[in-house]
């Protein structure tokens, strides 16, 4: 019997019968250290380094485990390592312990600066509070590195969205994002469906079933999530295999919000919204148990005060990303606000194709701050809308989960050469360029 299993046994066992008795505790505690050690053998680390939450000062690194272990990361600014120092998974008080992922947080970091990192694990054998000891330890033999953000990083991203774990589309698109080698990807959300289990999520970021299993040691990435990626009881929790943003990123206020981000990137100021779920929270599909509207609201007053920072406002180029459109030319198109249940005869289907709540909350905000570019997901076919006299900046809206037909994935490309910044959009079903736009400064 694997750790696992036993683990989710013992937990049945729990629930059917009470243990008032403080020996039969004991015994329990005995048992499961007993299943752990007995497990405790073959491969502890388990995929390659994932680079999240792209920043000026802070990375973060994932990477899936087989046991329960205690993860760290070993990083330099010298390719040698000579001086590398030590992180381990968890902060302050106790570190992390956990049979899943290992979540590390390397801060204090310098602006667009190269490191060099590797990954390492204590296998824990755990059989209570009183009782556990490192029992071995494994190492990537693989150095790493990434750049971190800044000012003085070069100025090219890439995004890609609404992968809903199709591994061919995920192939394609990793293969074009590693041949274009941006500074970062924005993975613009529907990255996972309706995921129960954290095993799921360990499989769509951690350990994807493509061929390119370090797509992203060396690439960061950042996430805004999209109305999927909340849905089922892992997505709940999402932060357990995606971390959420460092807290210094934001004012106490907004501690909350560990999604959003404000980042300087060379040339571009990019920020990262979360248009939550694609229905209201009144509709009985729900239950009551979404709080979409007002996370919407604290993000608006998040993103007041992010636009405002310096290294934002400064910067000649201001792209957003968010999932959801916040416009959409059709008339019949759903706006994301018919309460209670999404339907009205006036709008075609019962979920949002695009979110005017945001659009209404969002784009004047954006207007103000000469935002050029808006880039979303969500409605699984590409598209462009040129600014018009209601909307300053330019909407685009990425490809579905697919390569073949019209509704084909893509790969969008921003890269500041010249004295401008090019977004093209690269078709993952051929191969070819479909369009490309170009953008002065503001």
């Amino acid at each position: 019997m694997n750790r696992r299993d036993f683990l989710k046994r013992t937990a049945a066992l729990a629930a059917a019968a009470a243990l008032p008795d403080v020996a039969r505790a004991s015994e329990k505690l005995e048992a499961i250290g007993a299943a752990a050690d007995e497990a405790g053998s073959g491969k502890l680390i388990v995929s390659a380094p994932m680079l999240q939450n792209y920043a000026e000062t802070s990375m973060g690194v994932a990477f899936a485990v087989s046991d329960m272990a205690n993860g760290y990361v070993r990083y330099s600014a010298r390719p040698d390592m000579s001086d590398a120092v030590t992180v381990k998974c968890g902060g302050f008080r106790v570190t992390d312990m956990n049979e899943h992922v290992m979540l590390i947080r390397l801060t204090g970091l310098k602006p667009a600066t190269k490191y060099w990192y590797t990954i390492g694990a204590d296998r824990i054998s755990y059989k209570g509070g009183y009782d556990m000891t490192v029992t071995g330890n494994e190492e990537d033999p693989r150095i790493y590195s990434f750049t971190t953000a800044g000012k003085g990083a070069a100025s090219h991203f890439c995004v890609i969205n609404d992968t809903h774990a199709h591994w061919d589309v995920i192939t394609a698109a990793m293969d074009k994002v590693a041949a274009l080698a941006p500074s970062c990807v924005v993975w613009n959300g529907d990255a996972t469906n309706c995921e129960e289990e954290i095993d799921s999520l360990v499989n769509i970021f951690l350990n994807p079933d493509i061929e390119r299993k370090d797509y992203a040691a060396e690439i960061p990435y950042m996430f805004c999530s999209g109305n999927h990626d909340s849905r089922g009881l892992a997505n709940r929790h999402l932060e357990r295999v995606w971390m959420f943003r460092q807290p210094e990123e934001r004012a106490s206020r907004d501690w909350d919000l560990g999604r959003n981000f404000a980042v300087r990137m060379g040339d571009i100021a990019m920020i990262g919204l979360d248009t939550a779920e694609d229905k209201q929270d009144t509709n009985p599909i729900f239950a009551g148990l979404f709080n979409s509207a007002s996370y919407r609201e604290a993000q608006t007053e998040w993103l007041k005060d992010a636009l405002s920072q310096k290294e934002i406002a400064s910067a000649p180029y201001l792209v957003a990303f968010c999932h959801i459109p916040l416009f959409d030319p059709d008339p019949k198109a759903n706006p994301g606000d018919l309460a209670p249940a999404d339907v009205s005869p006036d709008y075609r289907g019962n979920f949002a194709s695009w979110q005017r709540t945001c659009a209404n909350m969002w784009g004047p905000l954006l207007a103000k701050a000469r935002c050029q570019l808006v880039v979303t997901a969500h409605q699984h076919r590409y598209r462009f809308d040129e600014p018009d006299g209601d909307r300053t900046w330019a909407h685009m809206v990425g490809g579905g989960p697919s390569l073949r037909g019209s509704g084909h994935a893509t790969v969008i490309e921003g890269k500041v050469a010249d004295g401008k910044l090019t977004v093209t959009v690269h078709n993952l079903a051929d191969g070819s360029v479909k369009e490309a736009h170009t953008f002065a400064p503001r």
